[in-house]
């Protein structure tokens, strides 16, 4: 049986890289019938698109989500930096699927502010080669990392995370998260938000921010290639979806997707969206 939430937020799905979950993300999103889904930003990496990888479990997302479009629930597609290619179909609109660079909704009378947070980017807005660059490494470190949990779970050991240890021990990224985490809330709070949601940095979080000025809660739905999380709204509350900690409750479920496009035929769309 399918949960009932209000409001569904993911982000940095990364489709078409090695690192993504796809399988994982497919599960989740036939266990919930939202009101509302955001994607909020780097859903299909165009950066590293390539068309000879593009495997059928990246496809049945894109269909799961058509699908979700096609049965009242309202999507709203909000562009980041790996797929800054859908911004020129910004305020785009096909029945409920929507897309845009952020968006403002008002919550049980909260003022909600979502965007995808790489303006904060200097790499990305100023040198943009250096992020790319910078992608294919993530993407790297994460194809290593797989195969490395991989014998780790055939011994029966935890998983490992490389580069969340990077980060956590790393005090650029830490303060590079942190300054992200406090610049979206300030500008979030001098505009008079209530909340402030964000993607970007791959770091799932809900945390009170307070200034001079007043507060707001900053909220993270972190990413489908390490921390396989969403955040979801229902009942008035914020929460974090963590796949590994519900993935014993989640059914492979495929029964709904859209059978009126083909597998090939979305690729084909995909690809000219890329090129």
């Amino acid at each position: 049986m399918k949960r009932n939430v209000e409001l569904v937020v993911i982000s940095d799905v990364h489709l078409g890289t090695y690192g993504c979950k796809a399988k994982e993300l497919m599960r989740y999103l036939n266990s919930i019938q939202p009101k509302t889904l955001i994607l909020n930003g780097d859903i299909i990496d165009i950066w590293q698109f390539k068309k000879s990888y593009f495997p059928k479990a990246h496809l049945k997302v894109i269909k799961k989500i058509l699908s979700l479009a096609t049965k009242n629930t309202d999507v709203y597609y909000i562009t980041g930096n790996h797929d800054e290619m859908f911004r020129k179909f910004t305020d785009f609109e096909l029945g409920n699927l929507k897309v845009c660079n952020k968006i403002c909704l008002h919550i049980d009378d909260k003022k909600t502010w979502i965007f995808h947070g790489d303006v904060f980017d200097a790499s990305v807005q100023h040198s943009k080669w250096i992020a790319k660059l910078g992608g294919k490494g993530y993407d790297l470190l994460i194809v290593i990392n797989n195969i490395v949990n991989w014998f780790l779970e055939k011994v029966g050991k935890e998983k490992y995370s490389f580069s969340k240890k990077i980060k956590n021990n790393v005090k650029k990224a830490v303060k590079y998260i942190g300054d992200f985490e406090l610049t979206a809330s300030e500008l979030a709070i001098d505009n008079h938000y209530d909340y402030v949601v964000c993607g970007h940095i791959h770091q799932p979080q809900i945390r009170k921010v307070s200034n001079k000025k007043g507060s707001c809660i900053y909220l993270n739905s972190g990413d489908w290639i390490e921390n396989l999380s969403a955040l979801e709204y229902h009942d008035k509350e914020w929460k974090i979806f963590y796949y590994e900690e519900h993935k014993h409750l989640l059914k492979d479920d495929a029964t709904d997707e859209i059978q009126d496009i083909s597998s090939t035929d979305l690729l084909k769309i995909v690809t000219n969206f890329a090129e």
